[in-house]
C-alpha cells in the first residue's frame, strides 16, 4: 500500500469505502522481519547496483567508473546506507562484481556477520551523519536502503552532502517508495527513470521490481501464497486475532486507520483506531 509516502487522497478513500487494506510492507513474521516486502526488497537490491553501474558509463552522462575487479584491483566506490534486504543484496550484488563496497548500518552487534556474507573487504560501518558525509564525497554510487516500517522514510543524506558528490556519479533510492531516505529525491518511472541534480545522476524509479516482471512474480507469489490459503480458510477475522504479525499487515478497515506509523505521517491520528477495538 504503502499510504504513508502516497498521496493522501488514497487513505481517505480507503476510509471512505471502509476497504480492509493489507499491507505487505507491514505484515511481520514471528521474528519482526517483513516476508511479504522481502522478495521485492532482494530484487531492489540486486537491482540498485545493475541499474548504477548502466548510468555511470561515460554515453549515459556518468563517470566513466566501471563497478569491477580488474586484474586484481578493486574499481569503483559503492556506498550503502541501510543493512537490511535491500542493503544486503546490493552490497553482495556490488561486491560481487569487484568494487569497493561500503556498508552503513545501525547494529553494531550485526557487523561481523554482515562482513562475512559480503565479503572480507568489504567495509561495514556505523550510519552516522559523519561517516556517512565522509564517504560520499568520492563514491561513484550512493544507494538508499533504508527502511521505517509503514512509515515514511528520513532523511539520511541532505541536499548539502549531495552537492559534496562527484559530478557524474549516481544515486539510486531504494526507499523511494517509502518517501526517498535522500533529500534530492523525487519519484521517477519506468518510463522515465533518471534526472540530473547537482550533477549527479539520481535514478528514484518508485516500483524497482517491475523491470523484472517474471522473476518478481514467481518470488512474490512464493511469499504471498502460504497468507492467501489461511487467509482464505480461516476468515479475516480468525486470521488476525491468532495471528499477531499478519494483524500488523492491516492498515485500513471499518472506515479507519488501523497502523499507527501511517496515521501519524498523514496527520490523520483523529481516524486512527486500534484494530482490536474494531474486532
Amino acid at each position: 500500500m504503502h499510504l504513508a509516502a502516497a498521496p493522501k487522497l488514497l487513505t481517505e478513500s480507503l476510509i471512505k469505502n471502509k476497504t480492509t487494506s493489507i499491507a505487505y510492507e507491514t505484515v511481520e513474521d514471528g521474528y519482526y522481519r517483513l516476508p511479504l516486502l522481502a522478495p521485492m526488497s532482494a530484487i531492489a537490491g540486486n537491482m540498485s547496483v545493475q541499474v548504477a553501474a548502466y548510468y555511470l558509463a561515460k554515453f549515459n552522462g556518468g563517470r566513466g567508473m566501471m563497478l569491477g575487479k580488474i586484474l586484481g584491483k578493486l574499481y569503483g566506490k559503492v556506498v550503502i546506507i541501510g543493512d537490511g534486504i535491500v542493503g544486503r543484496h546490493a552490497a553482495k550484488t556490488a561486491y560481487g562484481l569487484g568494487a569497493n563496497v561500503f556498508l552503513f548500518g545501525r547494529h553494531e552487534e550485526r557487523m561481523d556477520h554482515l562482513r562475512d556474507i559480503i565479503g572480507k573487504q568489504a567495509h561495514v560501518m556505523l550510519s552516522n551523519q559523519e561517516n556517512i558525509s565522509k564517504h560520499i564525497i568520492d563514491a561513484d554510487l550512493v544507494v538508499g536502503a533504508v527502511l521505517l516500517k509503514g512509515a515514511k522514510a528520513p532523511f539520511v543524506v541532505t541536499e548539502e552532502m549531495v552537492k559534496t558528490m562527484q559530478p557524474g556519479s549516481v544515486i539510486v533510492d531504494v526507499s523511494i517508495d517509502q518517501g526517498g531516505c535522500i533529500e534530492t529525491s523525487k519519484p521517477t518511472s519506468h518510463s522515465n527513470p533518471i534526472f540530473v541534480k547537482h550533477g549527479v545522476t539520481h535514478y528514484c524509479v518508485t516500483n524497482m521490481p517491475g523491470a523484472y516482471p517474471r522473476t518478481s512474480t514467481m518470488a512474490l507469489t512464493n511469499a504471498t501464497f502460504p497468507y492467501l490459503l489461511k487467509l482464505a480458510n480461516k476468515g479475516f477475522d480468525n486470521l488476525v486475532k491468532e495471528n499477531p504479525g499478519f494483524a500488523k499487515g492491516v492498515n485500513t478497515h471499518k472506515g479507519f486507520i488501523t497502523y499507527k506509523p501511517v496515521a501519524e505521517d498523514l496527520g490523520m491520528m483523529d481516524m486512527f483506531k486500534d484494530l482490536g477495538e474494531l474486532l
